[in-house]
């Protein structure tokens, strides 16, 4: 109960004055100067005052209310180390028991710092969960807050905290915890194919390990590609290779030492784009036509490819009479091309071509022996294919993936994809391709062949091929069999994809990643792990996934559109992640590269400190009793001023806040109380003046 006097004056305070103040100014002038019956006037007066402003007796009920107390919960990947989870468990669900004890508490508990879809879990940040505990509570309600972490909080302020009430963090984890980590000291974020790229890192001990050498493997896409020698503490030069063009992931690792309380941050990655230099690609034309001008237009656009192109204008055979020192013709330099420089070209075209002793027999040869030591060659095949001077009548037939039948097909047709183009990476999805007819233009020549090695991933009527993808060794071969593809180029009939088709068989000859056949990916966006594959059979394997900290699941992709499946699952640990499916396997990084929440894991009270000692408050770490349990302090209310630790307990304020329940109002000059005093007052008065 708590009782109180109010006044609801009749009038307002401005007439009260404007009314009373004469009256008692006369009632004080005759007191002065000892008038008779001044007493009685002056009574009369404070009658009538006391009437007017009316005095109210209140008894109010009101109920009090807690102090609230926060146990901010550090969930992040840190706390998964060695038995700080479970420390962390028992120390919350004590505290929950005992502070449940005291009816001046009001406990929330927030747990923060776990990676998740929306929040990628980079930093440990506490203080951020601590200020969303209170964002409805006023302070002069805020009993103070406790932090179950093991201190690597990356949201601590450097100085006195701005939190008003005592704040306490227990640690987790033991004082003499010893960890090596590793991470890049630089790391480029482009490098060029086949080209030597320099990095640099460190290896740092932290504890009792802080000196010595270790062994670093150093692996790039998953394959170890060297082990080096690493001082602890000094910053090592590495020096790479990168193998692809696209994303390359460059990973360190170092072996874990006895004692050492993770291994999780001994490994770091690097993320690398590959880029190609210049492809230098041969195009060698039989003679001028409709389509050369076709080929070159497309290859000189691309500012990635530096083209050298032949034309054979006048062959051997055509003797006109004119003096050589009067020709303006270049010579073909077969000798430089093919014999001295063969290895320096990515791509090898050979559009319309037929043997005309233009090269020498043994030219073709070293061309088919090119292929198999990884070149790339492709036929634009025409008339002359299926002729007398075919150049399937050279040794290049070891390289050629058919023979040509002698047929020549000169009608209208609409090329197609076929059942395994449709799957494949050079035509599937190639615009036009999805109507029937086909939304491109016919074609009118189709050069036959016998039954071809490799693949046929567009055909012409009756299901003959057309575009014959094949492997010859380490290196590929593509063969065109019309030369008919420039009628897209001119927008015969609407024309067609021909831009698209000739740049992906280019880059599919010169064995460019995103086209392979059979292919597993692997990428992260956020805390999404997100999985692709491209294969030609009609259903790939279940896919396995290795978080970083070893833990395997399985994961079924799902069809979604020819030849391409993927899943996406949402994961919570933040590394590399190990993607394998069939013979297959592809390395991802799920969340922020070399995260922060690793680059230091031994806990530590250092952090938390200076923010809880500005407080009142105390960061301690969780002791261990006689049998093994955990030992935590003692819980003492305290007043808002008074300090809040001590050696073997930690305070938390009490509020004198209260909610009003209800009011209970007695009105003190009313009723017939109020009349009574006031007529007995005037009677008096009246009374002492008649006399």
């Amino acid at each position: 109960m708590n009782f109180s006097l109010s006044f609801e004056p009749l009038l307002s305070w401005v007439w009260l004055a404007v009314l009373l103040v004469p009256l008692l100014l006369l009632g004080l002038t005759g007191l002065v100067t000892g008038q008779r019956g001044a007493i009685l006037r002056l009574a009369a007066i404070a009658a009538l005052a006391l009437a007017l402003v009316n005095p109210v007796f209140l008894d109010e009920e009101r109920e009090p209310l807690k102090s609230v107390v926060a146990l901010i919960v550090d969930r992040s990947q840190s706390q998964d180390i060695g038995d700080r989870a479970d420390v962390t468990d028992a120390a919350l669900a004590e505290l929950q028991a005992r502070l449940a004890r005291f009816n001046q508490f009001e406990v929330r508990t927030v747990e923060a710092g776990r990676a998740s879809a929306q929040d990628d879990g980079a930093e440990t940040r506490l203080f951020g969960a601590l200020g969303q505990a209170f964002r409805d509570v006023p302070p002069s309600r805020i009993g103070g807050a406790v932090m179950i972490t093991d201190g690597q909080v990356h949201d601590a302020p450097e100085g006195a905290s701005s939190f008003a009430a005592p704040l306490h963090a227990l640690i987790t984890g033991d004082e003499d915890e010893r960890d090596r980590r590793i991470r890049f000291e630089q790391a480029p974020r482009f490098g060029i194919v086949g080209r030597p790229l320099d990095m640099a890192y460190r290896v740092i001990g932290t504890g009792a390990d802080t000196g010595g050498a270790v062994d670093v493997r150093v692996s790039v896409n998953g394959e170890q590609v060297a082990v080096d020698r690493a001082i602890v503490g000094q910053e090592m030069p590495l020096r790479i290779t990168l193998p692809s063009a696209g994303r390359n992931i460059v990973q360190l690792a170092i072996p874990t030492t006895e004692g050492e309380i993770t291994d999780t941050n001994n490994r770091t990655i690097a993320i690398v784009d590959g880029i190609r230099e210049n492809l230098r690609v041969l195009l060698v034309s039989g003679e001028p036509h409709a389509g050369e001008r076709t080929w070159r237009n497309l290859l000189k656009s691309d500012a990635s490819v530096d083209l050298v192109h032949f034309t054979i204008l006048r062959p051997p055979e055509k003797q006109d009479g004119t003096p050589i020192n009067e020709l303006s013709l270049i010579a073909f330099p077969t000798r430089e091309l093919f014999v001295e420089k063969i290895d320096d070209f990515d791509l090898i075209i050979f559009d319309r071509y037929q043997h005309r002793d233009v090269l020498p027999i043994l030219y073709y040869d070293y061309i088919a022996e090119y292929v198999e030591n990884g070149g790339a060659l492709l036929i634009a095949a025409g008339p002359e294919y299926a002729g007398q001077q075919s150049i399937a009548h050279t040794p290049l037939m070891a390289a050629l993936p058919a023979l040509p039948s002698g047929d020549l097909l000169e009608e209208g047709f609409h090329p197609r994809l076929s059942e395994v183009g449709a799957k494949h990476p050079v035509t599937r999805g190639l615009e036009g391709s999805e109507s029937e007819p086909p939304a491109w233009s016919r074609w009118f020549r189709l050069v036959g062949i016998d039954p071809p090695e490799g693949s046929v991933v567009m055909e012409g009527p009756d299901e003959r091929p057309l575009l014959v993808l094949d492997r010859k060794g380490e290196g590929r071969v593509g063969m065109f069999l019309s030369d008919q593809g420039w009628l897209w180029a001119r927008n015969f009939e609407g024309g067609g994809p021909h831009v698209s088709l000739y740049r992906r068989i280019a880059h599919w000859l010169m064995k460019e990643p995103e086209l392979e056949e059979e292919r597993l990916m692997a990428d992260g966006e956020g805390m999404t792990l997100r999985i692709a594959r491209q294969t030609m059979s009609d259903s790939p394997a279940i896919a396995q996934i290795i978080s970083p900290s070893g833990e395997t699941r399985e994961v079924t992709l799902e069809e979604n559109g020819p030849g391409l499946f993927s899943a996406e699952i949402e994961v919570d640990e933040i590394g590399l992640y190990q993607v394998a499916n069939g013979d297959l396997t592809a390395l991802a990084h799920v969340g922020p590269v070399n995260a922060p929440e690793f680059a230091d894991t031994v806990s530590t009270t250092e952090k938390l400190a200076p923010a809880a000692e500005a407080t009142t408050g105390s960061a301690r770490r969780i002791g261990r009793g006689i049998t093994g349990g955990i030992s935590l302090p003692g819980i003492v209310p305290v007043r808002p001023n008074a300090n809040a630790t001590g050696r073997d307990w930690m305070g938390f304020r009490t509020t004198n806040d209260s909610v009003l329940k209800s009011v209970n109002r007695m009105p003190l000059f009313g009723g017939f109380f109020g009349l009574a005093a006031l007529l007995f007052a005037v009677g008096a008065m009246w009374y002492r003046e008649g006399r």
